[in-house]
């Protein structure tokens, strides 16, 4: 599976060039939308990415299924390249859609400990306050 279509890779990197102008003006960085999902499809591991620079490094919240997600940079070529068992490798996401900003996931996957964990906070939440 290609892991980016053109749209997705086009809107990855509107936002890193979207961060690096807000860097040289000196305002505030935008705290954007997670445009894509990746995900082990035989274990936990799962990565929501909001950029994509020149040398296919995304950046996003990382979490590898250990309990301990991690916001940082990650390599796109690495993930398209892992091998699993079954001949499957990581796949994206292609229902994935949010309206939340990345630094909504990364609150709510520190406190559960996983993005599966945030995703599933998220969406209780939304239900609660009658939004899902």
């Amino acid at each position: 599976m290609n892991l980016l279509t053109p749209e997705i890779r086009a809107a990855l990197l509107a936002n890193m060039l979207a961060r690096r102008n807000a860097q040289a003006q000196g305002e505030r960085e935008p705290d954007p939308v997670p445009v894509v999902r990746f995900f082990n499809p035989l274990g936990a591991a799962t990565w929501l990415a909001t950029e994509l620079d020149e040398d296919d490094i995304l950046f996003g919240l990382a979490d590898l299924g250990l309990g301990c997600p991690e916001l940082g940079s990650f390599s796109l070529r690495e993930l398209q390249s892992l091998r699993l068992p079954f001949g499957l490798g990581i796949e994206r996401d292609i229902l994935f859609d949010t309206a939340l900003p990345i630094s909504a996931y990364v609150a709510a996957a520190r406190q559960a400990g996983s993005i599966l964990g945030a995703e599933k906070q998220l969406r209780e939440r939304a239900v609660a306050e009658g939004d899902g």
